[in-house]
């Protein structure tokens, strides 16, 4: 399958050396969420704001540098406790910057029999056993994603950057939930989504190699390289079920993360900016 297998690295490189790709040395995937066209007219979300990676356990003191100078003044870290001690890759402290420890799963998600499952789904590389495992995301993200858009809601001048692992699931699904509030459209959003598959490259032999140590995992590398798969039609599933599902994202921020009509228009607000040709 073409979604397996490895990128040409000039391609990626090429990719990874504009926008919406942002260098941050030791860190990889990483995306401004800004210039996205909004269903509001004359306003794009405004750059500089939001910001989604893979972990930041590796980040150099340039990249910390790097942070700063981006605007960013927090880290919403979205891996549960089990994960950070099971690769030793808590986050270096960071002058100026908060982390924020905001685990989508608990540590009691991690244990053996959750994982085994939720791996076999992933596993699978189905769009049906992704549905799956990105409702679980939804139903267990609601302190999480909450911490996050009353970030945005609350401190509209300091950027923020949230993230997992491989900065795609959890961190994939809070991006969707964030650009569908802005009124950034289905389209946009799944391709957003789908860039992982150029920004998750560099870490490609080092996830494997993680990944090679679970049973599930050690004898069959497809299995191993379908939880890469981040392809764009799994993004408009997920976008169709959080319609058909949950009543559409602002019902959803409602129910779950007990945001109100307001807090909805001031992060609209905050999220959004008029078109402006000037990025960086």
């Amino acid at each position: 399958m073409e979604e397996l297998e490895a990128l040409d690295p000039s391609y990626v490189q090429e990719i990874l050396s504009r926008p919406p790709f942002v260098t941050i040395d030791g860190v990889i995937n990483v995306r401004d969420l800004g210039g996205h066209p909004s269903s509001l007219p004359d306003k794009i979300t405004r750059h500089r704001t939001v910001f989604r990676s893979a972990e930041l356990a590796g980040i150099t003191e340039k990249g910390k540098e790097q942070l700063k100078e981006l605007g960013i003044t927090r880290v919403f870290d979205l891996r549960s406790d089990t994960e950070i001690e099971k690769y030793n890759s808590s986050l270096p402290p960071m002058d100026g910057i908060e982390i924020v420890r905001s685990p989508v799963f608990s540590k009691e998600d991690y244990s053996p029999e959750m994982m085994a499952k939720r791996y076999k789904l992933y596993a699978s590389g189905k769009t049906e056993a992704f549905m799956e495992l990105y409702s679980q995301i939804l139903e267990h993200g609601e302190r999480a994603f909450g911490a996050v858009l009353r970030h945005i809601r609350d401190r509209p001048t300091e950027g923020c950057i949230f993230h997992c692992t491989a900065g795609k699931d959890r961190t994939g699904v809070i991006a969707a939930i964030i650009l569908k509030l802005a009124g950034v459209d289905d389209q946009s959003i799944a391709q957003d989504y789908a860039l992982t598959r150029v920004g998750r490259e560099p870490a490609r032999a080092m996830i494997l190699q993680r990944l090679s140590k679970e049973p599930l995992f050690a004898s069959n590398n497809e299995a191993a390289l379908n939880m890469f798969t981040c392809r764009y039609e799994t993004m408009i599933a997920f976008l169709a079920l959080l319609e058909d599902q949950y009543g559409g994202v602002e019902k959803y921020v409602k129910t779950f993360l007990k945001l109100t009509d307001d807090d909805i228009n001031i992060i609209r607000n905050n999220l959004l900016s008029s078109i402006n040709p000037a990025i960086y």
